[in-house]
């Protein structure tokens, strides 16, 4: 379900020495007594705010978004700039350091939540769902250190943060360990958690949320047949009716906002207002171009070139430059710069000549695809409607120009820009189509709902479940319904290169479909270690034309991250993962 923004509250914990880190706005754990706090309906609610207002902060879930940077589906500059190009990556990395904290900080929130609403003097379907919430967010939490680092210092309710804060220094347990207490969290958050909330508490977890985490628990670890059945569980209603669908318009689901609401999220920070009140995802900072409000700071994430070549003609064949321009995959770029570029003025008013380039071939070369390219990637001489530096609607072209014939595109006028001077794509997704009426009026708060957990992946999750466990027709059924929505034919339904030959071949559809689907939502990266995909795809970042952005580096020691060197100083009973 949705995260409901409520104003900061009673927050339950006490700061765990987050040095260098943002504020998260709490009420100091000695302020809350047990004879003025944990006694009412309303104090458990407010505690409940507590562990979500961790579980949004850009550190802990609040940039899922970036993680594609970190993947073969888009390029950055930051946050996980020394993860993904791996030649600075190391266990005094900011981002290792900082992700590892945040996560903590809302273990130890759910912790006090569990322990201290037990004893309350209030209903026992309180504090059953209450307890529930905080063993999902616990398990959350937990899970994705277990994706980061593998095994790490667990703590439980019985650790009080406020006593025993300055004795932290529990050794790792095995990433066997941890995931056994992670799915010892999320059955019990299924038994506790209700089928949905009233609308006055939408965005809480619910048990459907809890089947999905469980079953991606169990996909993580090859489980196959436990995953599926509690994917199964809310894709076909097996025990209550969970109410989820996929929402009918692909481009509408990543642009809901003012209390609009789709059935396709399980689980998603929902943002409130998009200008100077409320909570709002910074997503725009790090997604968006030089003409979105003209922004201007340093963050830069782009949409890969590898990414833009996937995806499929319409009838479902594979898309191949060479079939549109003769020679371009292995061409030089000055090749490609004469099939793609133009001219403009000085002024970055007006094209002033097509030089070689035929704009709407280039033009057709994108929107004559899976229409999920263009809703994802603002491309080739597209256009956006961007903002002025006051927040006014202007219309924005992006044209690859040709600087030695002419003028650079600005920002200030008709054409595109990003951040680093890349020729490359820009995102289209998350990004606000000029101000929204009104609504939208600060970069830095995208007021988009953002899914955590979707529908659409967990059909897609639910499809290699099933192929991997040998049934192969039921995962074509899944991953057909998601291919049904945008219009795209579906597998095995007639033309030749539509046909599926077996289980590994289904495997690269699905891992092909979940790219094209899930595009700019920070799943891939997880995806590819996993897969035992990392090292293979780990290729130089290059622009449209092919060249060099920026080299990667890959080590065999950056499928787990390393333990931040910190925390290795305040706890001396901690050991470091191989090769770090």
């Amino acid at each position: 379900m949705k995260i409901k923004h409520i104003p900061a509250v009673a927050l339950i914990m006490a700061s765990i020495g987050l040095s260098g880190c943002e504020s998260l706005d709490f009420t100091p754990g000695d302020q809350l007594s047990g004879t003025t706090f944990w006694q009412t309906e309303e104090h458990a609610r407010q505690a409940a705010v507590g562990m979500y207002a961790a579980m949004k902060a850009q550190w802990c879930f609040g940039m899922e978004f970036t993680f594609d940077m970190c993947s073969d589906l888009a390029d950055g500059t930051t946050p996980w700039a020394d993860v993904s190009r791996g030649t600075s990556f190391a266990s005094s990395s900011g981002g290792v350091q900082n992700h590892w904290q945040y996560l903590y900080e809302l273990v130890h929130r759910s912790n006090t939540v569990i322990r201290n609403v037990a004893t309350m003097p209030i209903s026992q379907e309180t504090i059953d769902r209450v307890t529930g919430e905080a063993k999902f967010l616990r398990a959350m939490a937990y899970f994705r250190m277990l994706n980061c680092w593998g095994g790490v210092p667990y703590y439980d309710e019985t650790c009080d943060i406020n006593e025993q804060f300055a004795s932290l220094d529990s050794p790792r347990c095995s990433a066997e360990e941890l995931r056994a207490h992670i799915l010892d969290d999320l059955g019990e958050a299924i038994n506790k958690l209700p089928v949905r909330w009233d609308a006055a508490d939408l965005g809480r977890a619910t048990r459907g949320a809890a089947y999905a985490l469980r079953g991606k628990v169990y996909l993580f670890n090859r489980q196959w047949n436990e995953a599926a059945a509690d994917f199964e569980e809310i894709v076909y209603n097996k025990s209550a009716d969970y109410g989820y669908a996929l929402h009918p318009d692909y481009e509408e689901l990543f642009r809901l906002y003012n209390g609009k609401h789709s059935d396709e999220m399980i689980f998603s920070i929902q943002s409130i207002d998009g200008n100077t009140s409320g909570y709002a995802l910074d997503i725009v900072s790090y997604f968006g171009n030089k003409s979105t409000m003209r922004l201007i700071a340093s963050n830069c994430i782009v949409p890969s070139t590898t990414l833009v070549d996937m995806y499929e003609n319409p009838d479902g064949s594979s898309f191949n430059w060479d079939d549109i321009f003769p020679g371009f995959n292995t061409g030089s770029s000055e090749l490609r710069r004469k099939y793609m570029c133009v001219a403009i003025d000085q002024g970055s008013t007006v094209v002033t000549s097509t030089l070689d380039c035929d704009t709407t071939k280039v033009l057709d070369a994108y929107r004559n695809r899976d229409l999920r390219l263009c809703l994802n990637v603002i491309t080739p001489y597209s256009h956006y409607l961007g903002t002025d530096a006051g927040s006014n609607p202007m219309d924005k072209q992006f044209v690859l120009a040709d600087a030695t014939q002419g003028g650079a595109p600005m920002e200030a006028m008709a054409f595109m820009r990003n951040s680093e001077g890349w020729n490359s794509y820009f995102w289209r997704k998350w990004i606000p189509n000029g101000n929204l009426d009104g609504y939208w009026g600060e970069y830095n708060r995208t007021p988009y709902e953002f899914p955590l957990i979707r529908l659409g992946d967990v059909i897609l999750m639910l499809a290699e479940a099933y192929n991997e466990s040998g049934h192969m027709d039921k995962a074509v059924v899944e991953v057909n319904k998601i291919r049904d929505r945008v219009g795209m034919p579906g597998l095995n339904t007639g033309a030749e290169w539509l046909a599926v030959g077996g289980k590994e071949e289904m495997a690269g559809r699905i891992r092909r479909e979940r790219a094209f689907e899930l595009a700019g939502e920070g799943q891939r990266y997880w995806d590819l270690r996993r897969w035992g995909l990392l090292e293979s795809s780990v290729k130089n970042a290059t622009d449209i034309f092919g060249d060099l952005m920026y080299t990667r580096a890959y080590q065999k020691r950056h499928e787990l991250w390393p333990i931040p060197l910190v925390e290795m100083e305040r706890n001396r009973n901690l050991t470091q993962n191989e090769g770090w």
